[in-house]
């Protein structure tokens, strides 16, 4: 299959606000958060702290991950943060708590907005789980802050990043994306109703993978108050 082919399809409204998640709805209210765990950049030095599924599922709010009065989930990743060990960068993330083959059809669709942005963010992954010793991604999605969309496709599990400018939505706007691989053997991306493929590398077959969402902020610094925050109105993910 040819990178970065495209399939033009209808494109909503810009900046519509219409959300996917009813009024007055708890933490996670239309996501079903019993799929996730929640990374955050707060804990000991390599070790950040990991929020599981039944305490998100129960309504776990803090500063770095809390619920609006209609239950869409907000991310907040300041630039000073606790890391994981293979990372500079801090991050308020959700973590799928599976793991799957590249074989069969694997989709994670969401409806966000971001709120801030000092660099660039990772507003979505497909990263590498057990079969391996890599501890990279297979691709992340980020928002950078003159509003591009960015999609950076690693060229093995040994890293070196391609990326592709996806998309344009400026700051604070609501957008929409799903990613997705099918047959094994390509990466399906659409933002904003607009659908580009991409061939997988053949190394990348021995892995398990797993979706990542949130705000993975890709600025470091000693401020508090400078970093990514990021909103979810609907997050999902599918295997078949």
């Amino acid at each position: 299959m040819t990178p970065g082919r495209s399939t033009p399809t209808p494109t909503p409204t810009a900046g519509a606000t219409t959300r996917t998640v009813m009024p007055g709805a708890t933490p996670g209210r239309g996501i079903d958060m019993s799929l996730w765990q929640l990374q955050e950049p707060v804990g000991s030095s390599g070790s950040p702290k990991t929020v599981a599924a039944a305490e998100l599922s129960r309504g776990y709010e803090d500063p770095y991950f809390s619920a609006d009065s209609d239950g869409a989930l907000t991310f907040w990743s300041p630039e000073k943060g606790v890391t994981t060990t293979n990372s500079k960068y801090p991050r308020s993330e959700l973590r799928e708590k599976a793991e799957w083959s590249l074989g069969g059809n694997h989709r994670m669709s969401a409806t966000l907005r971001v709120v801030s942005v000092t660099s660039k963010v990772v507003v979505g992954q497909i990263h590498l789980g057990s079969g391996g010793s890599s501890t990279k991604p297979l691709l992340e999605l980020y928002y950078e802050a003159n509003g591009d969309i960015v999609l950076g496709i690693e060229n093995s599990p040994s890293g070196g990043q391609t990326q592709h400018t996806v998309g344009h939505v400026p700051v604070n706007q609501q957008w929409s994306y799903t990613i997705g691989v099918s047959g094994g053997d390509t990466i399906d991306l659409t933002v904003d109703g607009h659908t580009t493929h991409y061939p997988i590398a053949n190394s990348f077959k021995s892995y398990k993978q797993y979706f990542k969402a949130g705000a993975y902020n890709q600025s470091a610094s000693g401020s508090s108050t400078n970093g990514a925050r990021v909103t979810f109105y609907s997050l999902a993910v599918s295997h078949n």
